[in-house]
């Protein structure tokens, strides 16, 4: 047998995780990561592909062959660099990219087996530097003695600014919230991404150069304008879609029915979970009903589980094959306890004479025609009412543009949904000097898709700062 067969043949190395029936009673992280022999092992399964499929899949362009043979030598503190050249947030990406959708299904390997486990590996390679590292930065560019400003600290937002950091620019970032990371750390919990980890791939950045200002809420404390009165060359708008959408049914107004927006953020940014030793208080519900199939219900459903609840719902309209959020989290959500009423849809809510809610009536459907989504359409089945008793309902059902920015600067076009329009190539607005990219140009979408929309704009900004507009 040669080495590429048996390369073909050896298993995908698991993660190791917290067993579920602890897990789901606690915030820390499921996975504790690959131990050095584990990730050696994996990488070594890595075929070297002359023209890799992996790396056309991954929206920053990561030299994925590059950095998995370093490890297979055990050269960790080189893999690390290796990332570090084209993806400032690797720890992060690691966590929670989509690598199913896109490098890990795009490797040889998944044709006929299990693919390279690509992410774990760029974890593996993150966490190793943080515990072991020598903390030596990766190399600048010498000052260009050019400003920008970044407006968000979220995936987009860090992802430019650590490449005009590396370029020689001089970089600020501006974050409403009090701690930076963005959808980061106000949307994805503790147990999948740890706030420790987000704070240590910030503070990279800082040891590099850039400047983060907090509780500065750009379009409000200071205009785009304002910012280029005070010396700022360039600007990139990387503030998310945060606006909270509800469905507008009956009874939306019960006390007991929140946005997923506010909820995990109360459990996340401002650690409700940790509640008395943080003061932050967050609704608590025995049983707990939560609309949407995506990451974000997948997140409020595991984070209500472990806040105490007794039973956990999702509710959602299509099948499971439309469901949208990672594989993973489903699986996740699924070993600890979540329900899934599918093909399931509420037509409104329930509550008592005290306006508490209670419960909701839903609806059953079928699936009908593609919709404009490319998804079949569900239709509502007649006669098929049925109740379901829940004393807390988070609502995910997606997310708009907060046209808090928006809405006081000039010169910037939205398109209908209200987000801004960008060049889909380089990030370019209508504003001269302004560039967007991320959920506010988009829509809401992952992390990686964001990082990779920040990688283009970083690209089209250093050009406008050294050859002009």
């Amino acid at each position: 047998m040669t080495e590429k067969e048996k390369k073909k043949k050896a298993a995908r190395t698991p993660m190791p995780e917290q067993a579920p029936e602890v897990r789901r009673r606690n915030f820390l992280e499921v996975p504790t990561g690959y131990t050095e022999e584990m990730a050696v092992a994996e990488a070594q399964r890595c075929l070297q592909c002359k023209n890799p499929g992996c790396v056309k899949g991954c929206p920053v362009n990561v030299d994925i062959p590059g950095f998995i043979k370093l490890i297979a030598e055990r050269n960790f503190t080189e893999a690390i660099r290796h990332i570090w050249s084209t993806n400032s947030l690797p720890a992060v990406c690691g966590r929670v990219c989509p690598q199913e959708n896109q490098c890990e299904g795009l490797c040889v390997l998944g044709k006929k087996g299990d693919p390279v486990a690509i992410g774990n590996l760029e974890r593996f390679a993150a966490d190793w530097e943080r515990e072991h590292g020598t903390g030596a930065l990766p190399p600048k560019q010498p000052s260009t003695g050019k400003r920008v400003a970044v407006v968000g600290s979220g995936p987009s937002g860090l992802t430019v600014a650590g490449d005009l950091i590396a370029k020689g620019h001089d970089v600020t970032v501006f974050e409403a919230f009090h701690k930076a990371g963005g959808v980061l750390v106000y949307g994805i919990p503790e147990f999948r991404l740890p706030k420790a980890i987000v704070a240590n791939e910030v503070n990279f950045l800082e040891r590099l150069g850039v400047k983060v200002e907090c509780n500065a809420v750009v379009g409000r404390t200071v205009s785009l304008d304002e910012l280029f009165e005070e010396g700022y060359d360039a600007i990139y708008l990387g503030v998310g879609a945060g606006l909270p959408r509800f469905m507008n049914i009956p009874g939306e107004n019960l006390i007991g029915i929140l946005s997923a927006n506010e909820y995990l953020t109360r459990a996340n940014l401002m650690k409700a979970y940790k509640f008395p030793e943080v003061d932050t208080p967050i609704p608590h519900g025995k049983n707990v009903v939560v609309l949407g199939a995506g990451n974000v219900a997948m997140d409020s459903a595991r984070t209500a589980m472990r806040l105490g609840a007794d039973s956990v719902r999702i509710v959602y309209r299509r099948s499971r094959a439309e469901m949208p959020a990672r594989a993973a989290e489903i699986h996740h959500a699924e070993e600890e306890g979540i329900e899934f009423f599918l093909l399931t849809t509420p037509t409104r809510y329930l509550g008592n004479e005290k306006g508490r809610l209670t419960g909701m009536e839903c609806l059953k459907m079928e699936l009908g025609e593609p919709d404009a989504s490319g998804r079949r359409r569900p239709v509502p089945i007649d006669g098929s009412e049925f109740q379901i008793e829940c004393d807390l309902c988070i609502v995910a059902v997606g997310s708009g543009a907060n046209p808090l920015l928006t809405s006081s600067t000039e010169g910037l076009k939205l398109n209908k949904w209200g987000y801004i329009i960008a060049d889909e190539e380089t990030g370019k607005t209508t504003k001269k000097g302004v560039w967007a990219g991320g959920d506010i140009v988009t829509g809401a979408a992952t992390v990686i898709l964001a990082m990779g929309a920040g990688r283009k704009a970083a690209d089209s900004i250093h050009k406008y700062l050294t050859f002009g507009w």
